[in-house]
């Protein structure tokens, strides 16, 4: 028997009120990458207002499967083009049947054949999420795919061994151990705390390069005024010069 729209919502739970039911995660390494990842994004798009991060928030897209508490909860996803607001969890049908735009889970040893496969799978043929990633903080495993055809194609990293997102208009790559950000570039999307250092060192830069030119330009002004003054020397030892001619008879300005 097929159920009308309004006969699941008396037999579902609300889905506005659903709580993401995501595992901890599997060590310190996972969430300091994950919060890079959140806190990176966040910062470079801090003047937008037109997309939601999710990190290990449950995603709700079948609702026929609800009652089995069947979701998945991505370590990180993205969705574009969404009013951003907080969310207990990002439900599907809830969100004009939007999924998620971009993917990436963190492996371990628990979760990698699941991410790698089945996972993978249904973010393809079920989600049909445009980009899917996977990294290892442990062993640095970096993968990514785009949809092409209905088919992920693997994404071809460049001669660093980034990779292009088209989603996020910015390059995935390993550098110092974790997976960042990088501008069309080639320049490391920051953190906050690092773009504040940038920003304290440009400072002092500029303020050493004024000081630097003021320092040029009183040097220039002393040189000016001792070759003024080797000037005005010259033309005082030329006059005595002449005066000494003169007492002596001797006309100073006769060829």
């Amino acid at each position: 028997m097929v159920l009308t729209a309004r006969q699941l919502e008396a037999i579902m739970p609300d889905a506005t009120q659903l709580e993401s039911e995501e595992p901890e995660m599997e060590s310190s390494s996972h969430y300091t990458q994950l919060a890079l990842l959140v806190m990176c994004l966040e910062w470079l798009w801090r003047d937008r207002s037109d997309y939601f991060i999710g990190a290990t928030l449950s995603v709700y897209f079948c609702r026929r499967y609800l009652r089995d508490r069947d979701f998945r909860s991505p370590e990180f996803f993205l969705v574009k083009q969404v009013r951003k607001r907080p969310r207990k969890s990002w439900v599907v049908w809830e969100e004009d049947g939007k999924y998620p735009n971009l993917i990436i889970e963190l492996l371990s040893e628990e979760t990698a054949n699941c991410d790698r496969h089945f996972k993978k799978e249904l973010y393809q043929d079920i989600f049909r999420t445009p980009e899917y990633f996977w990294f290892d903080p442990e062993t640095l495993e970096f993968q990514g795919f785009r949809l092409k055809n209905n088919q992920y194609r693997e994404i071809q990293p460049n001669n660093r061994g980034w990779r292009w997102s088209e989603e996020l208009e910015l390059y995935l790559g390993v550098d110092g151990g974790k997976l960042r950000y990088f501008t069309p570039k080639g320049q490391l999307v920051p953190t906050p705390q690092e773009a504040a250092i940038q920003e304290q060192l440009q400072v002092q830069q500029e303020r050493q390069q004024t000081q630097q030119a003021q320092l040029q330009a009183q040097q220039a002004q002393l040189q000016a005024q001792r070759e003024r003054e080797l000037a005005q020397e010259e033309r005082d030892r030329a006059d005595r010069l002449a005066e000494r001619l003169r007492e002596l008879g001797i006309d100073p300005d006769s060829e």
